[in-house]
């Protein structure tokens, strides 16, 4: 009898776990990365984001998410947006260089929303992206990738203060 409860009390417990929702790992990569929590929406910070790309003279070329398609398959997902970043003169002395690492542009920065309403914005370190190509490709690449970081710093300090 207790072998029965215990064999019942296993595959309860299983199926208890199965039917859990399952949560997506919201811990972001420590190295290369870095992270700004804010207290704004997702539209908000999307828009403070985009306003301050181009007030440091840089441009969105590419702006994609799931979150709206899945809606129109009737799916509801948090606000989920890849908002890519570069410019051209960046692109031509980066393919001077190295045609491999032009693979890597437009670097982007990543807009999450939290389950509390806020929003995240987390990007990877342009230099760290760019460091892997930087043997083949010389100092010059490392240059290119120390003004990005410095440019994405930027950006992210005006969201900083376009979202308080």
């Amino acid at each position: 009898m207790v072998i029965v409860k215990k064999q019942w009390a296993s595959l309860l417990l299983l199926l208890l776990l199965l039917a859990a929702p399952v949560m997506a790992d919201t811990r972001w990569p420590e190295k290369g990365w870095q992270v700004f929590a804010t207290s704004v929406t997702y539209d908000e910070l999307l828009t403070a984001l985009r306003q301050a790309v181009e007030a440091e003279g840089m441009f969105v070329v590419t702006d994609v998410g799931p979150t709206e398609a899945a809606a129109r398959r009737g799916e509801s997902i948090p606000g989920n947006r890849v908002v890519g970043v570069f410019r051209n003169d960046f692109a031509v002395r980066t393919l001077r260089l190295s045609v491999p690492a032009m693979i890597e542009a437009p670097m982007r920065f990543y807009v999450t929303e939290e389950r509390d309403g806020s929003a995240t914005l987390a990007w990877k370190i342009p230099s760290h992206i760019l460091a892997s190509y930087v043997e083949d490709a010389g100092a010059g690449l490392d240059e290119i990738g120390q003004e990005l970081d410095s440019i994405f710093a930027a950006i992210a300090r005006r969201v900083e203060v376009a979202t308080r």
